[in-house]
């Protein structure tokens, strides 16, 4: 199916595969998805990228300039954008140095929202559409262009110095996989670009996916986080809509297999991608069905059969992806319709576009449970945004209530904490926190804050040697948050001399009434070990309010030297206190 690209206003653009019916085969027996979805969110494979903080994310497509999101009054996680060809000097509106995008992100930032946007570029390159995508990969002239823009977005992000999500070509990688036989190693211009920073890579399709990798090692944006999209339909059959009664594991093992060279599994840059890339659809159903003539309904029932078109067969795809892959998902574009809208097109007013359940399923009557299971299904972000003009939009989608359903419903979630999600590392060890600190008889960890804060560093809070409380001694580190909304505070201290295999524990004392959800030591190795980032997150339920609670992180076996250790304070809303820090050692 062909993207329609929307005006620059909405720079809307779809993702969406062909739709091709599958070959009729034997039904894959029941999958009895509700033994997990019990009540709690059973960890998922694979660890939560570095600075995103370890809960359910929900956020809306919002274009430069926009306050719509801002004026709602909802602490959305994520704001995200495409970034189109022209990208780089806002289609001759602005200097071609890539500012656009750095103005996005420091908006969304100060919104207080983590910034995304989706790279889709190949398909508006000079030579043609979506059939065309191999042969543009395959021009040097074409990509050296392409690449050096990737290259200045890196550059802007490095820029913006906060976490940004750059989800990367959305449905690309999946037409590579049909245009080239399922062959990673067809030719593809990647070192032929004569860009410097590509010189040690293969001309190949793999290549040209490890460029991604390789471009932001090189400007050292290891705050930009890497998304691979991964097509529903990529192995030649659509078991999300057309070829559901397929088995799904070996579909599964088939696009991995091609994706794996490309920069999921051990590579010569010596990353891989930090989070898989899914769309659940890119228009509402109901346009599907009265426009276009074809059933893109899934059955929400929680009983439905995962060889059917249903919620439950895609959260069971989801699942073998993160269990294949071990990484986690974002999922974004979302169909936004819910069953009051009108099935007209959308010209803003009150329930225009067309309807649509994903919405209601994620955050309508018995949506709690829903979210729990794609959550173990190893998605940790919820992206809701119309893919098209005429769909249904979160600024006038008004309920049978009267209000509009994403701000309430979603505005409801966000509002009481959210869902916080296992962190993906080991977790802490279970032991109960002393209820009384020992005998302040001196402080010999390696941190004790006794005379100062011993180069330890905070963003969004300060940090000082405080003799409040004490864990052992006579002082610790106090932490003033002062959060304006829902996200995270670090505090951290520059190249500590901790060896591989050492578990760091930290006593921390978090006040009673807090709004922190949950504490998250962390290690981050240097250059040398590729800037790993690994983490241990608590909830707040396990730590004691009003007393010290310890919680612990274990460097991996063979770990680098490491460029920073710390500890991630993860709040639900606005709120200012002080937390404390005292006796880091191992």
């Amino acid at each position: 199916m062909k993207h329609i690209l929307l005006s620059l206003a909405l720079v809307g653009a779809v993702a969406c595969g062909p739709a091709m019916p599958g070959a009729d085969a034997p039904e894959e027996s029941q999958t009895s998805l509700d033994s997990r979805a019990s009540g709690l969110v059973t960890p998922a494979q694979g660890p939560i990228p570095a600075g995103l903080p370890a809960r359910l994310l929900v956020g809306l497509f919002e274009d430069n300039g926009q306050t719509w999101m801002k004026n709602s009054g909802v602490p959305w996680d994520v704001r995200y954008r495409y970034l189109t060809k022209g990208w780089v000097n806002n289609w001759g509106w602005s200097p071609a140095d890539g500012s656009f995008a750095l103005q996005y992100m420091n908006e969304s930032a100060a919104q207080g929202a983590l910034p995304a946007v989706q790279f889709y570029q190949v398909n508006a390159e000079p030579g043609g559409g979506e059939d065309q995508f191999l042969s543009k990969v395959q021009n040097a002239t074409t990509m050296r262009g392409y690449f050096s823009d990737f290259k200045l977005l890196m550059q802007r992000a490095k820029d913006h110095g906060k976490p940004v999500l750059v989800l990367l070509e959305a449905d690309g990688y999946g037409l590579l996989q049909k245009q080239t036989g399922s062959n990673p190693h067809a030719p593809a211009a990647v070192a032929s670009t004569g860009l410097p920073e590509l010189a040690g890579l293969p001309n190949t399709v793999a290549g040209w996916g490890l460029a991604f990798l390789q471009l932001r090692k090189a400007v050292g944006a290891s705050n930009a986080v890497l998304g691979i999209h991964v097509s529903a339909w990529a192995s030649d059959k659509d078991v999300a809509y057309f070829s559901v009664t397929d088995p799904l594991q070996p579909e599964v093992d088939r696009v991995h297999a091609f994706l794996k060279p490309l920069g999921l599994g051990a590579n010569v840059t010596g990353a891989t991608y930090d989070v898989l890339v899914g769309d659940p659809l890119d228009r509402d159903s109901d346009f599907y069905a009265r426009v276009q003539g074809q059933n893109r309904w899934w059955n929400a029932s929680d009983s439905a059969s995962v060889s059917s078109a249903s919620f439950n067969r895609y959260a069971e795809w989801l699942r073998l992806w993160n269990v294949t892959a071990g990484k986690r998902w974002v999922l974004w574009q979302i169909p936004e319709g819910n069953s009051n809208h009108l099935n007209v097109d959308n010209a803003g007013g009150a329930r225009q576009g067309y309807k649509d359940n994903r919405a209601e399923y994620f955050f309508g009557t018995g949506s709690a449970a829903h979210r729990e299971k794609f959550a173990s299904a190893g998605v940790i972000a919820l992206l809701f945004g119309r893919g098209e003009g005429r769909q249904a939009s979160h600024t006038n989608d008004v309920y049978s209530d009267g209000q509009p359903f994403l701000k309430s419903r979603a505005g409801a979630f966000l509002q009481a904490g959210g869902l916080p999600l296992p962190g993906g590392s080991t977790p802490p060890p279970t032991t109960p926190p002393p209820t009384t600190p020992p005998p302040a008889t001196g402080d010999t960890a390696p941190y004790h804050f006794e005379d100062g804060t011993q180069g330890w560093v905070a963003s969004g809070a300060s940090v000082a040697s405080s003799p409040a409380k004490a864990y052992a001694g006579s002082r610790s580190l106090a932490v003033a948050v002062a959060a304006s909304g829902a996200g995270l505070t670090r505090v951290s201290v520059p190249n500590p001399t901790v060896a591989a295999g050492k578990t760091v524990s930290f006593q921390v004392w978090v006040p009673a009434g807090s709004r922190l959800t949950g504490v998250q030591p962390y290690v981050q190795e240097g250059a040398a070990g590729n800037w790993r980032w690994t983490g241990a997150w608590a909830g707040v339920g396990s730590l004691q309010a009003g007393g010290w609670s310890p919680v612990r992180v274990t460097v991996p076996p063979g770990a680098a030297a490491l460029s920073q250790l710390g500890l991630e304070l993860f709040t639900s809303g606005a709120w200012s206190g002080t937390v404390y820090v005292d006796a880091v050692a191992w």
